[in-house]
This record gives C-alpha cells, sequence and structure tokens, in this order.
C-alpha cells in the first residue's frame, strides 16, 4: 500500500524541490542562491497563510542536506509550544548540538513564530545570538509586527505574497490530473474566488469535493466550502439598496440555510461584493463604513442575526 494514499492532499502534493514551488519567484530565487552557495542568513519569512512559507523552508531544508535532514533540521510550531521554555530547552538543546553531513550548520524552523510570547521572543533573540556560528533560524508568521525588533534586525525579511490565479490553476490542474478529476471550468473560478490566494485551502476544497464523486462542478465547490455564490450575495445587497427590505431578508435565510453561513461569512462576501455593485462611489464608500462597523459588532459577540439584518436595513437607507 502506498504511504501517501491517506495523506491529505496538502501533504501528499507538497512541493519537494524549491524550483516546483508555486508563485514567489523572487523568494525562490534568492534561497535557490544560498542552497547554492552552502550559507544563509537568519530569514523571517512573513504574508498570509497558505502562500508557501513553510513548503519553502521544508524544500529549502531538503536541498540543503540532500538526504540528511533527520538530525539537522528542527521544525517547531510557535502555536503549540510558544512559552519560554521551549526556547530555554528544545531549542537551546538542538542549536549547541554538531551538524551532521557535510554542511556546517544546523537549521531551526520556528513556524507560526508571531505566536511566541515576548519573553519567548527575548530568549530567542539571544539563542540567536550565542549560535550563530552553527546555526542558522527560519521563523515564518502572518504578522510581522508581531516580531520584537532585536529579532527582525537579525533575520532577512521576506515577504509572501498572495498567490495568483495563474500559480493556483496550475497546482490545482496538476492534483487534478492526479487523482482523475475532471473539474469543470466554472469550479475552477469558484475554487480561486473561495482560497483569495490561499493555495492549503484551495486544496482542500478540491479533495473534499472529491469525496463526491470525480466530475467537480461550481455548485458542489460552493456547498463543501460553506460559501454562498457570488451573484446571489450581490442579488440581495441589490435588492436591499433598491428598497425590497423583505424580499433582501428572504434572499439572506436562504443564503444562510442553503450554504451554512456564519454571519462573519455574509459580511466577508458582501465585503467582497461591493466593488460589483452598480451604484456610485459615495455610496461604496459609506457602505464599507457599515461593514467594517457591523464586523466590529460581530466580532465583539452581538448577536449576528439581528446584526446582519440590520445590516441589510442600513443597504436600504444608502440606496435611498
Amino acid at each position: 500500500m502506498d504511504d501517501n494514499e491517506f495523506l491529505p492532499w496538502t501533504e501528499k502534493y507538497r512541493p519537494k524541490r524549491l524550483d516546483e514551488v508555486a508563485g514567489q519567484e523572487e523568494v525562490i530565487k534568492t534561497l535557490s542562491a544560498f542552497v547554492k552557495s552552502k550559507n544563509m542568513p537568519n530569514m523571517l519569512f512573513a504574508g498570509p497563510p497558505g502562500v508557501g512559507k513553510t513548503t519553502a523552508t521544508i524544500a529549502l531544508a531538503h536541498e540543503l542536506y540532500d538526504g540528511e535532514v533527520a538530525g539537522n533540521f528542527l521544525e517547531l510550531n510557535a502555536s503549540d509550544e510558544r512559552g519560554i521554555d521551549i526556547v530555554r530547552g528544545k531549542i537551546k538543546d538542538f542549536a549547541r548540538s554538531v551538524a551532521m553531513g557535510k554542511n556546517w550548520f544546523k537549521l531551526i524552523f520556528l513556524d507560526e513564530a508571531d505566536a511566541l510570547t515576548p519573553d519567548a521572543q527575548h530568549a530567542l533573540r539571544r539563542t540567536m545570538e550565542v549560535w550563530s556560528s552553527s546555526t542558522r533560524f527560519i521563523l515564518s508568521c502572518n504578522y510581522s509586527s508581531k516580531i520584537i525588533e532585536p529579532i527582525q534586525s537579525r533575520t532577512a525579511i521576506f515577504r509572501f505574497l498572495k498567490l495568483n490565479e495563474k500559480d493556483v490553476r496550475k497546482s490545482l490542474e496538476h492534483v487534478a490530473k492526479n487523482e482523475g478529476l475532471n473539474v469543470d471550468e466554472d469550479a475552477f473560478n469558484a475554487l480561486f474566488y473561495i482560497s483569495d490566494g490561499d493555495m492549503r485551502k484551495t486544496i482542500n476544497v478540491l479533495q473534499g469535493a472529491a469525496i463526491h464523486g470525480k466530475h467537480i462542478t461550481r455548485e458542489l465547490v460552493y456547498k463543501i466550502s460553506s460559501r454562498a455564490e457570488p451573484k446571489e450575495v450581490r442579488e440581495m445587497m441589490e435588492l436591499a439598496i433598491s428598497g425590497k427590505f423583505l424580499e433582501a431578508r428572504k434572499k439572506l435565510d436562504s443564503l444562510i440555510i442553503s450554504y451554512g453561513l456564519s454571519g462573519e461569512d455574509v459580511l466577508l462576501q458582501m465585503y467582497r461584493e461591493v466593488d460589483n455593485l452598480k451604484i456610485d462611489e459615495k455610496k461604496k464608500v459609506e457602505l464599507v463604513d457599515k461593514l467594517g462597523e457591523y464586523n466590529f459588532r460581530l466580532v465583539e459577540g452581538a448577536n449576528e442575526r439581528i446584526q446582519i439584518e440590520a445590516l441589510i436595513a442600513q443597504l436600504m437607507l444608502i440606496g435611498k
């Protein structure tokens, strides 16, 4: 039996080499140069989730150590082990050990480093200094502003961008071909809309849809991902703006029941449809302002159904 048969597709199809990583061409070019020179600085990878930060690091480690990854590469997730003890214990112990094989330095990868406490980050800064002769660090985070300045000044910062439609499409076609899937053109577009540049989310949705059969349709993609079709959200907003409040509320009921949307899901999709509404710019500004206000109310714990219906009422007032 193939060991990869029951892996999630995000792991099964994770690139093994740097030149296979989707998008991020400039970053990958620099990392490949580090592999060639067998030397590199400490690095900080910053960017949104699912754009290749972890994948690029693992591919870099495999190319650097060429089959001798064990003993030379330590991967930790800071969101699980976020206190000062992990820095003083596991990280420090690995940093002071001797590198194995041809490379003179070991590599420590700290994923989601923005989850580290400030005390842990200060301890990590000192560890990076003391063991700079034998260990290199790669930290990844979604928000570089949450990393203390002393660490930022000790690392080369690389910004990972959201993936474009071309890169997402290429990876999805590769997965679909290997899994024997027939993906409609509209389904590819729906997958990219849902992903918003997040490759991990896209492949997970595709795998979920594949459970229902080899033919992947747009409707199936939206059902699996608990997202409404953009045109239906836009229709609801247009009804409200045109003064048809009861019809808009009925459409909202349909969206929530059919797709299982939460209040924040509805808000997010409404926000993404603002540009597609045929109203003047001033009214779009008012609408975005209201969306921000009601999003804050939901985050603070207000009743989501009341707030979403109140927002629809605000759309009606904006349309007058």
